[in-house]
């Protein structure tokens, strides 16, 4: 958990040291607009922009039921961020996993990303997907 948020943590007390500075130099505007945006920096990266992560167990469970795309991924991967915010409403319709959070979901990546931890690795009807195109992932939902 605590992996998760060490990023967005580091960007927050980054700007704010550095906005701190600037403050303390006479800079207030340029002081805040900084701090700003590494607060936007650190939304960003934060487990917060993604869906509500499932365990592999529930997710392959629900996916059986409905059929929908599995999406294993982790915070702080751009590519991740990627397809998370290409896919817009779409998102929320498929099942997302964090393999940080979960070591089964992390092992279910790495058999199939020859030992590997790459993601997004996204699961079509039992069929893994490495950072697939997120149209074709839109697609898969159409279907």
């Amino acid at each position: 958990m605590t992996r998760a948020w060490l990023l967005p943590i580091l960007f927050l007390a980054s700007g704010a040291a550095i906005a701190a500075a600037l403050i303390a130099g006479g800079s207030a505007g340029e002081g805040v607009s900084l701090l700003v945006g590494f607060a936007l920096l650190s939304g960003l990266n934060s487990p917060l922009v993604f869906p509500r992560s499932l365990s592999a167990a529930e997710a392959r469970r629900r996916s059986a039921a409905d059929g929908r795309p599995i999406v294993f991924w982790r915070p702080g991967c751009a590519y991740c961020l990627r397809l998370r915010f290409r896919l817009r409403r779409h998102a929320r319709r498929l099942h997302w996993v964090d393999i940080w959070r979960d070591p089964e979901a992390a092992a279910a990546v790495r058999a199939v990303n020859d030992g590997n931890e790459t993601v997004p690795t996204v699961f079509v009807a039992g069929r893994p997907h490495t950072n697939p195109d997120p149209a074709w992932v839109r697609e898969q939902l159409a279907r």
